[in-house]
């Protein structure tokens, strides 16, 4: 069971967003943004920022953080943690099943995540066996694309996707994150592509299109 951040509306919400922090952060890392997405009043939003367990990081040098999986090389996918990658997705899957047992449709949930957060929303929205309303995938590119081509689940063929990324990115160079757009459009899936003249971060401008793209699909 993942602990979480959690920030509710002041009626019943009729949308969830789970939004997936990065390497070395936890759940507070986007509580900051919600105030400032301005959404209305008409469009209750109940937002869960869950907390990444905490292991070992090799390209750390084994320093304890919370991630979604290890990194031991930032350029190789075969050093690729497979194994905790996975084991996030399926607590990532359990999170939005208890979420549900509040009465929250299933087609009432966007996943959302920044790095390493995008890339578990990503995996996990495409293979859950549960249609979801879409997938905001922030600074991040999609590790594990042959796995995800056998695992993914024709529920969510036409789920609505976002990807965001800095044009100077240097943890994720830009071409990466095009790289995986370009992977799921082979795939049949449709893809809202923004980028900003940024880092490894969230711009202002970035913001209104996230308000703007969950105004379009909640």
């Amino acid at each position: 069971m993942l602990d979480y951040v959690e920030i509710n509306p002041d009626v019943k919400p009729t949308a969830t967003v789970i939004w997936l922090h990065g390497l070395g952060a936890d759940g507070h890392d986007f509580e900051s943004i919600v105030p400032e997405l301005h959404l209305p009043e008409a469009l209750p939003i109940r937002f869960v920022f869950p907390h990444a367990p905490k292991r070992p990081i090799t390209i750390n040098e084994g320093m304890i953080m919370r991630a979604w999986y290890d990194v031991a090389d930032l350029d190789s996918e075969q050093k690729m943690d497979v194994n905790g990658f996975l084991e996030s997705v399926d607590q990532v899957t359990g999170l939005i099943r208890d979420e549900m047992r509040s009465g929250m449709p299933s087609e009432r949930f966007i996943l959302a995540g920044f790095s390493q957060g995008g890339a578990i929303a990503l995996f996990t929205g495409l293979t859950i066996e549960m249609k979801l309303a879409g997938i905001m995938a922030l600074s991040c590119y999609l590790p594990l694309v042959a796995q995800l081509d056998k695992k993914r689940n024709g529920i969510n063929q036409d789920i609505a996707i976002m990807m965001c990324h800095g044009i100077m990115d240097p943890m994720i160079p830009m071409a990466k994150a095009f790289q995986t757009r370009k992977e799921l459009m082979r795939l049949g899936y449709q893809v809202s592509w923004h980028e900003y003249p940024m880092m490894h971060a969230v711009s202002p401008e970035e913001i209104d299109d996230v308000r703007a793209w969950l105004l379009k699909v909640l």
